[in-house]
């Protein structure tokens, strides 16, 4: 195999450039939203019509359908207008559409200390992310690379909010997902019981989780869909963990390094093919595996 090259790359500015523009940016975000490394997106719209509020640049949203993106993009320096006007439209998309969680994203080539310590004054309040653009030519190719510099602020965590959570039962998950799909919770949590032999599973509007004693601890929870189950384990990403998870064939659809958890794809017959690593891997999770 041949090494690679090394070849230095230099930066420049798209706000000062005469080959590039701002609809240039659009452009490539669009057709590519895992550039942004927020998560599996894909694109809603984009120059998207606000009333009485001029045009929001991309709208994009989560495999899930449950979080939507309002996306703002600003060659050079970020400015009043910038964030007034990233504010102003996700707060028009989050009115018209409060069936979903919305995520404000400001982009900018430059966001100054001056104007980082403003946005943040905002966190907390309203879901804000930050990238930094950055312009990078290698030869004859250029690329964009976007780094966080502000992230939504997390307030709780899963599991400390169970009394404000809508209660569920069986029957609610049966019905938004299939018989079949929760009975692969119970499978995994027979699972559990080899190791942990007191908990049970915790029904909630949004999820099926763990708990013991009635106290929730969720270092696993389950989601039913109609054709499969999407598994949650609270653990810390390592490049180990995820090759053995692709070496056993699992389907792993990404890792949320908000929550710190990876997130699986199981269909039928996976758990009890994988029942040996999914018992290693959620006896790692929960903390009680031997050093």
């Amino acid at each position: 195999m041949t090494p690679l090259a090394y070849s230095k790359h230099e930066r420049i500015w798209l706000r000062s450039h005469p080959d590039f523009n701002e609809a240039w940016v659009q452009e490539r975000i669009a057709q590519d939203p895992s550039l942004l490394e927020l998560g599996d997106l894909v694109l809603k719209d984009k120059e998207r019509i606000q009333p009485s509020a001029g045009r929001l640049d991309l709208l994009l949203q989560d495999v899930d359908a449950t979080t939507r993106y309002e996306v703002e993009i600003q060659l050079g320096e970020t400015d009043e207008s910038h964030i007034i006007r990233t504010i102003e439209y996700w707060d028009i998309e989050h009115k018209r559409y409060p069936q979903y969680d919305h995520k404000a994203v400001i982009i900018a080539e430059d966001i100054t200390g001056r104007f980082l310590n403003v946005i943040s004054l905002f966190n907390g309040f309203i879901p804000l992310i930050a990238l930094q653009m950055s312009a990078l030519q290698v030869g004859d190719h250029v690329s964009l690379v976007f780094t966080k510099v502000l992230d939504v602020l997390t307030l709780g965590r899963v599991g400390q909010d169970e009394e404000l959570h809508e209660p569920a039962d069986r029957a609610y998950w049966e019905d938004r997902g299939t018989k079949e799909t929760v009975a692969m919770a119970d499978e995994l949590l027979e699972i559990v019981r080899t190791f942990d032999p007191q908990v049970e599973l915790k029904y909630n509007k949004f999820y099926i989780g763990l708990a013991r004693n009635g106290q929730a601890d969720n270092y696993a929870t389950f989601r039913p869909q109609k054709n499969a189950l999407r598994l949650e384990v609270k653990l810390p990403r390592s490049e180990e963990t995820e090759a053995e998870l692709v070496t056993m064939g699992l389907d792993l659809m990404d890792y949320d390094g908000k929550w710190g958890k990876y997130r699986i794809r199981l269909v039928r017959g996976d758990v009890k093919k994988h029942s040996d690593f999914l018992k290693s891997f959620l006896l790692k999770a929960s903390g009680n595996a031997p050093d």
